[in-house]
């Protein structure tokens, strides 16, 4: 297939075409580099056009025809989506429109999108399946909802097939340390304190000690990077036979609390890692786990990482390569 990756140059994107690429399909990466990086465009040819921009969306399609697009493109800070809410909305709403538009006129019916466990909200079970309540805390999961409902009108009206894919916390790097997570403004757990021990990066902080769990920290479901692109794979596979719009959650189905992901980064590095306590962010849930059983029952997916120190340690290797 020729396969479109909006925001192949990001983290997840990246490795996306990385994976496309590697099962025989031709990649072409669309991404502005707004956040993205050049250099992780080593899979496919680069076309540099943002979503915000109907008339570049247009020209990256013209002249040829994709069997598919994975949708990456996004804001995705849940703290700057509660004080910026209109930059949020703009780039994932209205930049999903306008992709979906292009694709509508170009006759493009197969779509992949990255969703967010973030349009579930504060979670009312211990694990959070597709039946969950969508009630989201922050503009950022609110935009993903918006997107979800938009690709459910448009299976309706339109014939797009489409699955969602509602991942929970990124992690890891490949494990060649070809790629990683690199984000100019990082505000992942696991880059930062891997970047404290290099001392890379700012003073590690927790953000709220007083959440309803067992230690006081967030307690978040990390799924590795490579597996999230597998879903992906999948997904696609899935709407050969499956038409119509889909949800799926991907996690690895246990939590970790910030304290417990420090002290497991501690123990693959061999180094302390130095952090200070900070007032909780605006929009963060105490607790998020995924139970991805229907991913697994649909899809035939089950991470391969379910690890916490494995998904680290791939993670660091990529880290320690880096010229910090």
């Amino acid at each position: 297939m020729r396969t479109l990756v909006c925001g192949g140059a990001g983290y997840i994107g990246s490795h996306m075409a990385r994976l496309l690429a590697a099962h025989g399909h031709e990649v072409v990466v669309l991404d502005d580099l707004s956040t993205g990086h050049a250099q992780a465009v080593q899979w496919g040819r680069l076309i540099q056009a943002d979503v915000l921009h109907p008339p570049s969306l247009e020209a990256a399609f013209a002249g040829q025809r994709f069997d598919a697009v994975f949708h990456f493109c996004a804001r995705s800070l849940v703290a700057e989506s509660m004080v910026r809410p209109y930059d949020y909305y703009a780039s994932n709403v209205v930049g999903t429109l306008n992709l979906l538009e292009t694709m509508r006129r170009h006759g493009v019916r197969r779509l992949v999108f990255s969703s967010s466990a973030s349009v579930f909200g504060q979670p009312v079970s211990d694990m959070v399946d597709e039946d969950h309540p969508a009630q989201p805390i922050n503009p950022y999961g609110a935009s993903k909802l918006m997107v979800e409902r938009i690709l459910a009108d448009a299976a309706t009206a339109y014939g797009l097939d489409s699955v969602a894919l509602r991942y929970f916390n990124a992690a890891g790097a490949t494990a060649d340390a070809c790629i990683g997570e690199s984000h100019a403004c990082e505000t992942h757990l696991i880059p930062n304190v891997l970047r404290s021990v290099l001392g890379s990066g700012p003073a590690l902080k927790i953000f709220g000690g007083d959440y309803p769990t067992p230690d006081g920290t967030c307690i978040r479901d990390y799924v590795h990077v490579e597996d999230l692109a597998q879903a992906h794979l999948l997904a696609l596979d899935y709407l050969d036979a499956h038409p119509g719009a889909h949800a799926f959650n991907l996690g690895n189905g246990r939590g970790f609390s910030v304290r417990e992901v420090i002290a497991a980064a501690s123990a693959v590095t061999g180094r302390a890692a130095p952090w200070e306590m900070a007032p909780r962010r605006a929009g963060d849930p105490a607790v998020l786990v995924a139970s991805s059983r229907r991913a697994k029952a649909e899809l035939g997916w089950s991470p391969a990482w379910t690890g916490l120190e494995a998904i680290i340690e791939s993670a660091w290797r990529w880290h320690r390569a880096q010229p910090w």
